[in-house]
């Protein structure tokens, strides 16, 4: 699976994506995210408030607590606004 981070998400982990192949038991975004704050201490800091993130999976804007299922891309991102 591809993660990409995007603005200060990416500039805390310090890298735009990861390729990660996450275990059986990670079935949900928020899973994704709690399992990864133990790869290096920027995602520790990136991901501790999993309030502050937003997600899309397989380009589609997804809730934290939607399922994985077979995706091939996750994205992780802080809320945006339009103007």
């Amino acid at each position: 699976m591809r993660v990409l981070y995007f603005a200060w998400v990416r500039e805390q982990i310090g890298m735009s994506e990861e390729s990660v192949d996450p275990p059986e038991a990670v079935c949900t975004v928020a899973d994704l995210a709690e399992w990864l704050k133990d790869r290096t201490p920027g995602h520790a800091t990136a991901l501790r408030d999993l309030t502050r993130l937003r997600a899309a999976v397989d380009q589609q804007f997804v809730p934290l607590d939607s399922t994985l299922g077979n995706a091939k891309e996750v994205a992780i991102f802080p809320p945006v606004t339009g103007g």
